[in-house]
């Protein structure tokens, strides 16, 4: 990948390794933005079409550049790791050994099999070794892998690969609710179900009391 920067491409790597990236093709990686723009208009017109709708009426017409847009600028904009965010750290001077915990970061993703909306919250924590990640950068990261066609159980473990990367530390502990309405708007139409997925490792998998702790944190 061309022109991106050294945490995205330790990101990207760590995930192909462990097979745990998206499934991207790559021979349309360096398409030109406003080609691709034009290319899916033209093909979700055909879909609107084929569906006995009338894109010359004017609350239509307008309709296949505002969904390409949107997936390439907005709810897509993760399959491209140019706008992977910018991270800083600091050192980890005051030795601080203590979880930290930054609950609630709010999640808006796409399910990949429906391309409809999952949305929820996840609460992530760390125990530190030499690094200090700004705080608003771990939300960065989760809104950044939930940017694409997902599904929960990939997300949860790549947000956990890619924390523990960047901060060089295995003491990291994800879980992630979500409600999908692939599942409340179609099929089986539960509005009250909700997916909840986990990822423990380093510290908070071998030691009972940090693995509980947080468990509790979470919930204060």
């Amino acid at each position: 990948m061309k022109e991106i920067s050294q945490e995205a491409s330790l990101a990207y790597n760590e995930l192909l390794k462990k097979n745990l990236e998206n499934p991207i093709l790559k021979e349309y990686n360096d398409i030109n933005e406003k080609e691709r723009e034009l290319l899916i208009t033209e093909y979700v017109s055909k879909i609107m079409i084929l569906l006995n709708l009338d894109l010359m009426d004017q609350s239509l017409k307008d309709t296949p550049i505002r969904i390409s847009k949107m997936y390439i600028n907005e709810i897509f904009s993760g399959l491209n790791y140019k706008n992977f965010p910018k991270i800083t750290f600091i050192k980890n001077k005051m030795r601080i050994k203590e979880m930290i915990i930054i609950k609630n970061i709010v999640l808006i993703s796409t399910c990949e099999h429906h391309f409809i909306t999952m949305n929820g919250h996840a609460t992530i924590a760390y125990i530190p070794k030499n690094k200090i990640i700004g705080l608003s950068k771990i939300n960065r990261i989760v809104q950044f892998y939930a940017k694409r066609p997902q599904i929960q159980e990939r997300l949860t473990k790549q947000i956990s690969i890619v924390l523990e990367v960047l901060l060089e530390t295995k003491n990291i502990a994800i879980i992630i609710k979500m409600d999908h309405f692939c599942v409340k708007a179609r099929g089986v139409c539960d509005v009250n179900s909700q997916t909840i997925t986990s990822s423990v490792s380093g510290l908070f998998e071998s030691d009972k009391n940090i693995y509980n702790k947080f468990f509790m944190q979470k919930n204060v």
